[in-house]
């Protein structure tokens, strides 16, 4: 199994294979969680001091804070995704 890195900006990168759901933040139960996890020392914060548009949710329980919304982070795993399928035809 290949690890698949994907940049969440301002030069953090996400190992998107351990990645459950990548949701934004509005709901309340959502924010409940990460308010959760940052008392259980779960949560990181990658925003790099930006409001937070997207919440990870890893498959060992920790949760990732990024400053990208889901849709644009979702596109960057598409196209790291095409990019890695045309150089395995190679």
């Amino acid at each position: 199994m290949s690890i698949q890195l994907v940049h969440i900006g301002f030069g953090n990168i996400v190992a998107m294979n351990r990645v459950i759901a990548i949701v934004p933040p509005h709901s309340l139960p959502v924010k409940r969680m990460v308010r959760q996890m940052k008392d259980t020392g779960l949560m990181i914060d990658m925003t790099s001091g930006r409001k937070v548009k997207a919440v990870i949710f890893t498959d060992d329980g920790h949760v990732v804070l990024a400053a990208l919304t889901p849709l644009t982070i979702a596109g960057r795993l598409a196209t790291e995704q095409e990019a890695a399928g045309s150089a395995a035809e190679k």
